[in-house]
């Protein structure tokens, strides 16, 4: 008796019904699937008042770095040193308020630094500290700046 070994197993697995069943299935959970519309989000919306409160622009502090180095503090000139005595007045009231660092494009770097270290050691030097600091870009004061 002769054993044929010709006939070797393949080892494929054939896939070409497996797209089939795979799109077909897909086609199945699209139909049976509901559709449901977003509905967003739900909130309601205050009734019109005739007479709204009217809120106030807070106050700021508003320090502009000249390029000799000089400061500027709400349009009135002011040396580095008075700068904290100055402040302390006006945060006494309102210990949150802001203060706006505002440098000149012509003025150098380290009289900008100069002016936020000093802020920085107002609770060594005059014991309140300046909590809300900001230094606005270039482009905010281009754009929101009046």
């Amino acid at each position: 008796m002769k054993i044929n070994r010709d006939n070797k197993i393949s080892d494929e697995i054939p896939a070409s019904s497996m797209a089939d069943i795979a799109f077909l299935l897909i086609i199945y959970f699209m139909v049976t699937t509901t559709f449901t519309a977003t509905r967003g989000l739900d909130f309601g919306l205050p009734k019109e008042d005739d007479n709204p409160p009217e809120i106030e622009k807070e106050d700021s502090v508003h320090i502009q770095v000249q390029p000799g180095g000089n400061i500027v503090v709400d349009s009135k000139p002011m040396p580095l040193d008075n700068l904290l005595t100055h402040l302390e007045g006006i945060l006494k009231d309102n210990p949150t308020k802001p203060v706006i660092i505002q440098t000149d494009p012509q003025a150098s770097y380290v009289h900008m630094v100069t002016v936020l270290d000093e802020l920085r050691q107002s609770e060594d030097k005059i014991g309140m500290e300046v909590k809300n600091i900001s230094i606005p870009t270039r482009r905010e004061i281009e754009s929101f700046w009046y």
